[in-house]
């Protein structure tokens, strides 16, 4: 069999090693990649910033693109299946990242505006692998969780969705897990915009971790004075070109890294792996995953002592040891013109799972929060 050709996003970790043995592979700058690159290749290996259309593909050998990620709308997927090309994304592959991530966002905003999560609603539009996984955060939290889904209430009735008018005027935090679609019958693209702002409580929190141009920044801007008590972005419009008022104003901004946990990218990884398998018949690679994940740099085991302490100071001090959202946070607004580079280098974060939390003195409905976000718990 000839040797395959594969042109890989140089940012894939856990890659370097694994497919030399069965393929010829060239690790590129994902932005960088060109149609001269992929000429020749028989594999593209990509994330988000690689554009897969007309313009790269035109003419080249590629019969397979695999992204790392869950988003695929850096791929012109109409382009790829009327050339033969096969695409896959990765579904669910760092859907827990993004869960810590918010739940990250949840008990900062709580110790922020003081906020009893009993007391609180939380409204997750979009609820695939990633919203609910988020859905159930909130409930493991203790709060009261409504979510809209209106592909889904197609397919499965309403019963357990919300209409998003109703949605947005009962939540006091709103998060948004959506593809970014321009198609109807349920467009994604500028979804928050005036309209949808003006619906939401006076006071309500606004949080994206999906796709940056599923919010129009103007009416976000606008909201921010009108309506919003505070926001949370870890996307954007025109990215790495951010809107730095945005970012100055946000109560969190990241660089697009809501799902860069460690685990979450070795899932990634092993997707675009399996697939190259399954397409290709590179049988030796069947059940590949990365032999080692990096340790956190925070101790695997901990404890909280929770006597005299609310179940949000407790959730807070436990969730806030695996990540501490608010210095990510604090790079990006120091060095915005870094954006790149810190999703590029992400640190090891790794999520709940990875952790053994000690308790002392909790009561059963926090520790059972606690074990449904994924730690492993010791009383």
């Amino acid at each position: 069999m000839k040797r395959l050709k594969i042109v890989a996003d140089d940012k894939i970790p856990f890659l370097r090693g694994v497919l030399e043995p069965y393929a010829d592979i060239a690790y590129l700058p994902g932005a960088g990649i060109s149609p001269v690159d992929v000429a020749d290749a028989d594999a593209l290996f990509t994330r988000t910033r690689t554009k897969c259309n007309a313009a790269l593909l035109e003419g080249s050998r590629v019969r397979l693109i695999a992204t790392a990620t869950i988003g695929y709308d850096h791929i012109d997927t109409a382009f790829c299946e009327a050339g033969g090309i096969r695409w896959v994304n990765a579904p669910g592959c760092n859907s827990s990242s993004v869960q810590q991530y918010i739940t990250a966002v949840l008990v900062a905003l709580a110790k922020e505006q003081r906020r009893v999560f009993r007391e609180t609603t939380l409204g997750v539009i979009g609820v695939g692998n990633v919203g609910s996984k988020v859905a159930r955060a909130g409930a493991a939290l203790g709060m009261n969780v409504l979510l809209n889904d209106p592909p889904r209430a197609d397919r499965e009735g309403p019963d357990a969705f919300t209409p998003l008018d109703e949605l947005l005027s009962r939540s006091d935090i709103v998060t948004c897990h959506t593809p970014l679609t321009r198609e109807e019958p349920y467009p994604t693209y500028h979804l928050a915009s005036d309209s949808f702002f003006e619906r939401m409580k006076t006071g309500a929190v606004f949080v994206n971790s999906s796709r940056g141009a599923v919010v129009d920044s103007a009416a976000l801007k606008h909201a921010m004075q009108t309506k919003l008590s505070d926001f949370v972005l870890d996307v954007w419009e025109n990215e790495p070109a951010i809107d730095l008022l945005l970012l100055e104003k946000a109560f969190v901004g990241t660089p697009h890294i809501a799902g860069y946990s460690s685990d979450g990218k070795a899932n990634g990884t092993a997707a675009c792996v399996h697939e190259l398998r399954r397409f290709f018949g590179l049988d030796v690679l069947t059940d590949w995953y990365p032999a080692t994940v990096p340790p956190p740099p925070y101790p695997v085991t901990f404890t909280v002592d929770c006597k005299g302490k609310t179940p949000e100071e407790i959730f807070y001090e436990a969730v806030t040891h695996t990540y501490p959202v608010m210095e990510d946070s604090r790079r990006l607004k120091q060095s915005p013109e870094t954006f790149e580079e810190q999703r590029g280098n992400y640190w090891i974060r790794r999520e709940f799972g990875s952790y053994t939390l000690r308790l002392n003195g909790v009561d059963a409905e926090v520790a059972n929060g606690l074990r449904e976000l994924g730690f492993d718990i010791v009383q």
